[in-house]
C-alpha cells in the first residue's frame, strides 16, 4: 500500500518487520542526547504530523505532557471524554492552538476514534494523557513511517524499551495474549496492548477499531495482521502515571481483549 521504497531488512509481506537500527537503539535514557533525536526539526518538517491524545479528568498531567511535545508537530488533538475538571481549560493554556474534540461516546476506543476521523495530519500518532508515554519519543516513530513503515508500533518489551509502571499480572497476561494472536494470524508482536501508535492518516480504513475501551490497541493490532501494511515495532519506554489513578483493570480488561481476539477470528474476511 505505501508508495515509500522499503529499506534494507524489510519485506513486502504482511509479517512485523525490524526497526531500522538507529530506531532499536534508543532509550528514554539517552533519547535526548541521540542523534537521532538532536535532528528531530528535520524530520519533525518533513510531513505534517497530527498528535491524537484521549484524556478524561487530566488536568493535571496535561501541562507536562504537553511540555515535552515536539514543537514542530502540525496539530496537537485533544479528545475530551467528558472531563469535570479543568482538562480543557488547561490544555488550551499549556498549548493555545489545541484542536478539542469532544468525544461522541465513552471509552478511550471511542475518543481514539474521534480524534483520528478529526485529524488532518498525514502521520497520525496516539499518545496517552497521563504522562506514562513521552512526546519526545515521537520523532522515532515518524522516522520509521518515513523510512518505508506504514504502521510504527510502539513495543516495550524489545531492547531499547521498557517500563516501570507495567505490574506483573498485566505483563503475563500481554505475553499470553501476545502469543495467541500470533499463533492465529501469523504475526511476530512482542506488545500487544501499548497504546503509543503511529501511522499514515490513508491507512485508517484498514486499522480503524470499532470498539470504546482499552481493547483498541488489540483490535488495531489483528485488523494491521489482516492488512498488507508493513509493520515495525519501535522501542518505548512506559513511565509511571504522574497523578491520578489509572481507569485499566488488568482482569476485566483482560477479558474484554480475549472477547475482542474470539470475536475477530470468527468475523468473515
Amino acid at each position: 500500500m505505501s508508495t515509500y521504497s522499503v529499506p534494507e531488512g524489510y519485506d513486502s509481506s504482511n509479517r512485523l518487520i525490524p526497526a531500522v537500527d538507529s530506531i532499536v537503539s534508543l532509550d528514554r535514557r539517552q533519547v535526548r542526547d541521540d542523534p537521532l533525536i538532536v535532528s528531530s526539526d528535520r524530520i519533525m518538517t518533513a510531513v505534517p504530523v497530527s498528535v491524537v491524545v484521549p484524556a478524561m479528568n487530566e488536568e493535571l498531567n496535561l501541562p507536562h505532557v504537553f511540555a515535552a511535545m515536539p514543537r514542530d508537530i502540525a496539530e496537537l488533538i485533544l479528545v475530551d471524554g467528558h472531563s469535570s475538571d479543568a482538562t480543557v481549560d488547561v490544555a488550551r493554556a499549556s498549548w493555545p492552538e489545541v484542536r478539542i474534540i469532544q468525544q461522541s461516546g465513552k471509552g478511550k476506543g471511542n475518543a481514539l476514534s474521534c480524534g483520528f476521523m478529526a485529524a488532518k495530519g498525514d502521520i497520525v500518532v496516539m499518545l496517552d494523557a497521563d504522562g506514562s508515554t513521552d512526546p519526545s519519543e515521537i520523532p522515532r516513530f515518524v522516522a520509521a513511517l518515513i523510512t518505508g513503515a506504514d504502521f510504527a508500533k510502539g513495543t516495550r518489551f524489545v531492547t531499547g524499551g521498557g517500563s516501570s509502571d507495567i505490574t506483573g499480572t498485566r505483563r503475563l497476561g500481554n505475553r499470553v495474549l501476545s502469543g495467541l494472536v500470533n499463533s492465529l494470524w501469523n504475526t511476530n508482536y512482542s506488545d500487544l496492548c501499548y497504546g503509543y501508535n503511529a501511522f499514515w492518516r490513508r491507512c485508517l480504513p484498514e486499522i480503524l477499531a470499532d470498539c470504546s475501551g482499552f481493547e483498541v490497541e488489540t483490535l488495531m493490532n489483528i485488523r494491521l495482521a489482516r492488512s498488507n501494511l508493513r509493520v515495525v515495532e519501535v522501542p518505548s519506554f512506559e513511565a509511571n502515571r504522574l497523578h491520578g489513578a489509572s481507569n485499566l483493570r488488568a482482569i476485566r480488561d483482560g477479558m474484554r481483549v480475549l472477547r475482542t481476539i474470539a470475536a475477530e477470528r470468527i468475523r468473515p474476511q
